[in-house]
């Protein structure tokens, strides 16, 4: 399931514009402001941003040009009131990849979100390749070696995804907690520890890459 992230000031709208992505299929996530919207970025997999311009804090222009700045490569849709040439040149020259004028037809959102991940080749290839061993997001398969994908259990999965999507990145068993098992009440932080066992007997041989406890701190993935 792709994510999206939401970034907009306005909660209402920001409610419907979620509502609508995950009615088709996507997992909305969302920020009041540019700000939110980085500190989301660094805690969570996202494959799309769609971003107001005029926010608190940090606007959509400035969250793009960090963004690009930063080599993050990500599709960003702007979404805003500022209709003019000039705002749209601002726009595009600060990174963004389309543009949407409010009011906007949430239905067009919603094509565009796809044709943006289908240019990007996200839709195709929602892959990350560590060594031989390649991920597979949407059949949430790992291969070694070029062999047939094998399936592991889901939380596994995506553990798995999200450390190796930041490799060297120290994850607190709290940070993993609260993105990939959310609000369930019945897991604690010993979950993330019967995981990353289950992990490490899966792919300890492997030669591509090891995941590290970081004494009193957490966890990581290393690339060998």
């Amino acid at each position: 399931m792709f994510q999206i992230l939401v970034v907009e000031d306005d909660a209402s709208l920001r409610r419907l514009m979620s509502a609508a992505l995950k009615q088709n299929g996507y997992q909305p996530f969302t920020a009041n402001d540019g700000v939110e919207a980085l500190d989301m970025l660094e805690k969570t997999n996202i494959d799309l941003i769609i971003s107001d311009i005029m926010m608190p804090n940090m606007d959509g222009y400035e969250l793009t040009r960090q963004l690009r700045n930063a080599d993050f490569q990500i599709p960003i849709i702007m979404v805003t009131a500022k209709e003019s040439f000039e705002d749209k040149k601002e726009g595009f020259g600060a990174g963004a990849d389309d543009y949407m004028v409010k009011p906007i037809d949430i239905n067009e959102m919603i094509l565009r979100v796809g044709a943006l991940l289908k240019r990007s080749k996200l839709a195709s290839e929602h892959t990350m390749t560590v060594g031989s061993c390649v991920l597979d997001y949407d059949a949430q398969t790992v291969s070694i070696d070029g062999g047939a994908g094998e399936t592991i259990p889901q939380m596994e999965f995506k553990l798995l995804f999200k450390l190796l999507s930041y490799p060297n990145k120290i994850f607190t068993r709290r940070q993993l907690l609260d993105e990939l098992w959310g609000m369930d009440k019945d897991v604690d932080e010993r979950t993330v520890d019967v995981h990353i066992k289950r992990l490490r007997e899966r792919y300890g041989s492997t030669d591509d890459f090891s995941i590290v406890t970081v004494r009193g701190l957490g966890y990581k993935a290393v690339k060998k």
